[in-house]
Order: C-alpha cells, then sequence, then structure tokens
C-alpha cells in the first residue's frame, strides 16, 4: 500500500517505535567465512529448489519464478568437497509497495552451514530494505525467532502449520462433491460459495487490501492462476464477502491465502477448494481462528509447526488481520 509519508517523516517514526526500529545485535556476530553475494538470477533456480528440497520446505520452481520475479533474491555460491560451485545459501525480499516487504528463503545447504552465511544474506536483505527505507516483516519458525529478534524484529501474531495425507479423488468425485459444499452454503444469512471468475478481482483486492495492508494483487493473480479449480468467493446478499486460493508446492498443495468475514464462509471456502485436491496439503491457519480447528481435524489434518509473525521498521504490522483465516504462505505473507 503506497504511504503519503515522505522517507524522512517513515525514518522518524520508524526511530520512535523502540526495537521494531533497531537494525544491530545485541551481540556482536561471528563470520567464520566471509563469502561474496550475488542477485539470483533464472540460470540460479535449479540451485535455489535444491536449497528448499534440502531444507524439506515445499516451494518449487514457480514459487521460486514468482519471488525472483516479484521481488529481490541474494545468494552465496561455494564449492563442495568435490570441488563443484554450488547456491550455498540464500535469501529473498518481496516488497509489497514501498512500506514494507517479505523476508524468507534464508537457507543454506547442509554441508555448507555454520560458515555464517544466513546470517550474511539476513544482514544483506535487510541493509538493502533500510537503504530504500522498506520495512521488514517475516514469519518465524521457533528455531528462527530468538535470531530475529537480535535483528530487531518484534512479535506481531502467530499462525500454524496443518497438513493433509493424500486423498486419491476422481474428477467426477471432485465435481460432486464441490457442488455439495456450494450447495450447503447457502441458506438465509449464509454466503453461496462458488468458483471465481475474471470479473471478481476488483471486488477480491477491495477485500485483500485492508486486510493484509498492501496491495498484491500481482500475487494473488499469479496464484490463482496455478490452481484455478481451486479459487472460489464467497458471496452474500450479490457482494463478494471472501475468496481461497491455492497453490501446487514440491511436497504439498498449499491453501492460501482464505480471506472470510465468518467461521461458516470460511468452512464453506475451505470445502469448495479441498474438494478439488486429492493429494497431501498444506494450509496455514491464523491463530485468531483456532475455532476452525475441531473442523480441519474431522477432515483429517493434523498439527505441524508454529510461526510467529514479526515485523522490523514498523510499530506493529500492517492491515487489519481480523478476515485472514488462511495467510498464503511463510515465504509470501
Amino acid at each position: 500500500m503506497a504511504s503519503t509519508e515522505d522517507p524522512s517523516q517513515r525514518r522518524t517514526r520508524r526511530a520512535d517505535s523502540g526495537p521494531a526500529g533497531a537494525s544491530a545485535s545485541r551481540a556482536p556476530e561471528i563470520r567464520r567465512e566471509a563469502a561474496p553475494i550475488q542477485p539470483l538470477r533464472a540460470a540460479d533456480l535449479a540451485g535455489a529448489l535444491e536449497l528448499s528440497a534440502a531444507a524439506s520446505w515445499n516451494q518449487n520452481l514457480a514459487d521460486w519464478r514468482l519471488m525472483l520475479a516479484l521481488g529481490r533474491g541474494w545468494g552465496i555460491r561455494a564449492r563442495d568437497n568435490a570441488g563443484r560451485e554450488r547456491l550455498a545459501a540464500s535469501a529473498v525480499a518481496l516488497p509489497y509497495g514501498n512500506e514494507f516487504a517479505w523476508v524468507s528463503m534464508v537457507l543454506v545447504l547442509p554441508e555448507f552451514r555454520g560458515r555464517g552465511y544466513a546470517s550474511q544474506l539476513l544482514e544483506h536483505a535487510l541493509a538493502d530494505l533500510a537503504w530504500r527505507d522498506i520495512a521488514a516483516i517475516l514469519d518465524a519458525t521457533p528455531d528462527g525467532h530468538p535470531i530475529y529478534l537480535d535483528k530487531g524484529f518484534v512479535d506481531s501474531w502467530g499462525f500454524r502449520r496443518y497438513r493433509r495425507a493424500a486423498r486419491p479423488l476422481a474428477g467426477a468425485s471432485a465435481a460432486r462433491t464441490a457442488s455439495a459444499a456450494r450447495t450447503a452454503a447457502a441458506g438465509v444469512g449464509q454466503a453461496t460459495v462458488r468458483p471465481l471468475r475474471d470479473t471478481d478481482w476488483p471486488a477480491i483486492l477491495a477485500i485483500d487490501r485492508p486486510a493484509f495492508g498492501a496491495d498484491r494483487a500481482a500475487l494473488l493473480r499469479s496464484l490463482a492462476a496455478r490452481l484455478p479449480r481451486a479459487a472460489h468467493v464467497a458471496e452474500h446478499a450479490g457482494r463478494i464477502s471472501g475468496f481461497v486460493l491455492a497453490r501446487d508446492g514440491r511436497e504439498a498443495t498449499q491453501i492460501g491465502p482464505l480471506l472470510a468475514a465468518d467461521d461458516t464462509s470460511a468452512r464453506a471456502l475451505l470445502d469448495a477448494a479441498l474438494a478439488t485436491l486429492g493429494g497431501p496439503v498444506y494450509l496455514d491457519l491464523t491463530d485468531r481462528h483456532a475455532s476452525l480447528l475441531p473442523w480441519l481435524k474431522a477432515r483429517g489434518f493434523a498439527y505441524q509447526r508454529p510461526f510467529t509473525r514479526m515485523v522490523r521498521g514498523l510499530p506493529s504490522a500492517p492491515g487489519d488481520p481480523g478476515h485472514i483465516v488462511l495467510v498464503a504462505g511463510p515465504e509470501l505473507g
């Protein structure tokens, strides 16, 4: 979302916001092996995918292409024990307007860990954002949380990842189930769920911008094109009140983002998306919508791990996330 402040005003506000404006760690960082940092290019996609796979993360080539097309990536190349030069580590910053950017994909191949590469890349990404006067946001795992605290990030709100195992689904059965989900959602005072149409985008973005805190039309349109059969909207009294998107992943389909005005609409949107998916599924449920947990568990979802949304350079996370039921993913926001 574009800011009406000039850079000097934003710098003053961030400086006054306390720890979120800090840029130095609490203790000097020991770097065992300094290495040149280079921008990630299309030629690095195979190495980037290797980094995701080594960490057992879900990003596939389409995810990496999207992040590098919409944002900036950096990497460190190093030679392994066999003398081969490889992409040893990475970091990505995905800007949303000129106010904040998502920092993610801070990864290091196992054989190159312990050399300080992750710290160098993270500091490089943060310095680049600070130079452009853009705040940083990320979704931290429990292991990464204390590291980011030392970098000046502060906690905002949280979400948890859940996984459903693969369920073979025939096409005709999927269509019948999706139709049943849409019909069940209809009723007096309830939303009706239907597949997303191209004419829905102005209404979708009008819902998403205030909730997320920025215009992410390019991202949402790209995700909708990745798995169009799963993209649905909820309508209430002729107006769109929610939506759900999904995308293919390296290990599982990721459902999200999902925005809804109430739990009934959220369940209907999720049912419609799930009816189109037979393989394993990930989703990241915000803590404020934990009331949906019994419903998710009844559909075979099991808890995986928590995340904490953290902010550096703003007094609090942007937007009004009350209607965000599922986030797009830790790498995207």
